[in-house]
């Protein structure tokens, strides 16, 4: 396990990794200014659902992305040939690296990563399939929404936009904490000099098959997303992708990059304890393996993004492992009472808004808060941002099967890495 901020007792071979550019296509903004902006505000992005038929749904809101256009962003690729959620990854990474100031013709020189997390991949397109099947036949399926199914596009079609050769480009599937496996897939490979750099991050697409899973499990809310609310009634579907660059403290510094935030560490497990019921002992487990591969003491953190999806089991079970493991918890909040479950795109939004919440020195609120479940005892700062010192970060992720992955960020203290 590393021993301080990543790097391994022996300080063998190992780089300290910094954050130096976010790309967001979110409900509640488009870009890291944008987002920034909405979650200052308070900002909803639940609105009633149009991206796919919802005639004979009691309710159906959801939290879209509006006002994008994938060709102001999209220039080396046909978008129309890329499904929506690649849209939306392919779009961030291109805002991402802009927000960097790094040069594409130099990275085209190193050797990179590029891994973005998913739960559903194109399904979008997969919906649309199905529906065309069943009404006409499996010959007259559109060949163009047949080529854009494929979910490792995401990742490889980034590639291809910037024109990388030297990368690996990887799709992580863990669904809800997919994002931070991808971030910490990233930090690995800097981390270790495998990459000079990597773009990581999660991407989804809203469609009629998740929506309508968590409508038959009954955990879709009427209107909005309440996280640690008595009444709350779950969650809303979201999409959107975030993409973070991530390279080395020594790279960045010689550039002159802004650094938004260093990755000191994270946790992976996956208990398989139940397909869609959180673990408590597990996911405790998990925050403490961020916690020892960051070299970061409980009492050392100061906020916590949690998975936060505003059902009664998820928010229950997540406040009673954080307490075992931090006792009295610092201020935990949940972003997806803004954005909504956005998905294998949600622990990358999170992070996102962790690191510019970190840079700004603000906490973005828990909104729709009305009276804390008992339950769910924690400050989640209700309704209004407030000013803060941030000077370490946590962000959780939970997934079905018992997938979680935690990440902790930091704030650069200004200290080049030393040999």
């Amino acid at each position: 396990m590393s021993a301080q901020h990543g790097t391994d007792p022996a300080g063998a071979g190992q780089h300290r990794v910094v954050l130096t550019g976010l790309g967001v296509v979110s409900s509640i903004g488009l870009g890291a200014e944008e987002f920034l902006q909405g979650l200052r505000e308070g900002r909803s992005g639940a609105r009633p659902i149009s991206v796919f038929e919802t005639e004979g749904y009691a309710h159906a809101n959801g939290c879209e992305v509006v006002g994008f256009d994938p060709n102001d962003w999209i220039s080396r690729l046909d978008a129309q040939q890329l499904g929506r959620a690649t849209q939306f990854s392919v779009a961030a990474a291109r805002m991402a690296l802009k927000d960097a100031g790094l040069d594409v013709g130099e990275l085209r020189d190193q050797r990179g990563l590029i891994s973005i997390g998913t739960t559903d991949g194109e399904s979008y397109d997969l919906d649309h399939l199905v529906q065309a099947e069943l009404e006409t036949g499996p010959e007259k399926l559109d060949p163009v929404a047949t080529r854009r199914v494929p979910a490792g596009r995401l990742s490889a079609a980034i590639a291809q936009e910037l024109g990388l050769e030297n990368v690996e480009a990887v799709t992580v599937p863990t669904a809800c904490g997919a994002g931070n496996y991808a971030i910490g897939t990233g930090f690995d490979a800097v981390r270790s000099g495998e990459a000079e750099f990597a773009f990581c991050g999660g991407a989804d697409a809203m469609c009629r098959k998740t929506f309508t899973g968590f409508y038959r499990l009954g955990t879709i809310a009427p209107d909005r997303c309440q996280p640690f609310d008595i009444d709350r009634k779950g969650i809303l579907t979201g999409e959107g992708a975030g993409v973070l660059v991530l390279e080395r403290l020594e790279s960045a510094l010689a550039r002159g990059a802004r650094i938004y935030a260093e990755v000191l560490g994270y946790g992976l497990n996956c208990d398989a304890y139940h397909p869609v019921a959180p673990n408590q002992a597990s996911l405790a487990r998990c925050m403490e393996l961020a916690l020892e591969n960051a070299g970061v003491s409980r009492d050392q953190v100061d906020l916590i993004s949690a998975h936060g999806t505003g059902t009664k089991a998820n928010d229950s079970t997540e406040v009673a492992a954080i307490r075992e493991v931090f006792g009295e918890p610092p201020r935990t909040v949940s972003m997806k009472s803004m954005l909504g479950h956005s998905m294998g795109a949600a622990s990358a939004l999170a992070a996102i808004g962790c690191a510019l919440a970190i840079a700004n020195r603000f906490i973005p609120p828990t909104i729709n808060h009305v009276t804390t479940d008992p339950e769910c005892d924690v400050d989640c700062v209700p309704n209004d941002a407030v000013e803060a010192d941030l000077r370490i970060v946590q962000n959780n992720g939970l997934a079905f099967g018992g997938n979680n992955a935690v990440v902790l960020l930091g704030k650069y203290d200004g200290q080049e890495e030393t040999a």
